[in-house]
């Protein structure tokens, strides 16, 4: 019974949310350098926790390679 719990709170916290927070249009590098900009500027003031920041970060460095 304590495990279900457990198992079930871990379930539920761990859920990904939306990210509110527009990227802007990245069709080069520097554009991909200015959205990593705008995230770390919103990491910043709070508007984006560490971790929605890093998975931003992360999308963006996936899409780079792309550019080329």
């Amino acid at each position: 019974m304590a495990l279900g719990l457990c198992i079930e709170y871990l379930a539920l916290t761990s859920k990904d949310n939306p990210v509110s927070f527009a990227l802007p249009q990245i069709n080069n590098a520097l554009d991909a350098s200015q959205a990593a900009g705008s995230i770390l500027i919103a990491l910043n003031k709070g508007s984006l926790t560490p971790i929605k920041a890093t998975r931003l970060m992360g999308l963006i460095d996936s899409y780079s390679p792309l550019l080329s």
